[in-house]
């Protein structure tokens, strides 16, 4: 049982420098897509959530610092295909409705995998006992799962009926 939870251990350690590195990534490119948004609400989702990340980061160096591990990143590929995404949306979709939408779409596609992993990291933790570990990447969780719902508001409430009316003006 003792080298399970060792490799479980290790693995958690892996996927803390994947989201480590991918959280750093974020936080370049929450500002340009703040800057490319046209709804003052999706600008200030994103700039909030800018805020969030920098603390997210904070929070995963202390989750390092539990563990007795250097807190450094592992290139993480998943969010860079997710930002590379993104930059083409804007390229594409430049001063149209359809920009914000399309913006909201790639950010959600980013909180989807974030909540994915740091659902299995509080998983790993609480299984390992490590409930420092654990609280801190709850706390994490929480706040990527309420900037999911913030964005669907924006975009159900807003964004998408913009982009619909746009569609049927042409």
């Amino acid at each position: 049982m003792k080298k399970e939870e060792n490799n479980l251990n290790e693995l958690l350690v892996e996927e803390m420098r994947d989201i480590y590195n991918a959280e750093q990534q974020l936080l370049k490119a929450l500002p340009k897509m703040a800057k490319a948004a046209q709804s003052e609400r999706v600008k200030e989702a994103f700039e909030r959530h800018l805020e969030e990340t920098e603390q997210q980061v904070e929070r995963l160096e202390q989750a390092f610092e539990h563990l007795g591990e250097p807190a450094k990143g592992k290139k993480c590929q998943a969010m860079e295909g997710l930002i590379e995404e993104a930059k083409e949306i804007i390229d594409e979709h430049k001063e149209s409705a359809m920009l914000d939408a399309a913006l909201i779409c790639a950010a959600q596609k980013v909180e989807h995998y974030e909540i994915a992993t740091y659902g299995t990291l509080c998983t790993w933790a609480d299984l390992l006992g490590l409930n420092e570990v654990s609280d801190l990447l709850k706390e994490t969780l929480d706040e990527e799962k309420t900037a999911d719902e913030t964005l669907t508001e924006i975009a159900e409430s807003e964004i998408n009926v913009e982009a619909v009316a746009e569609r049927d003006e042409e």
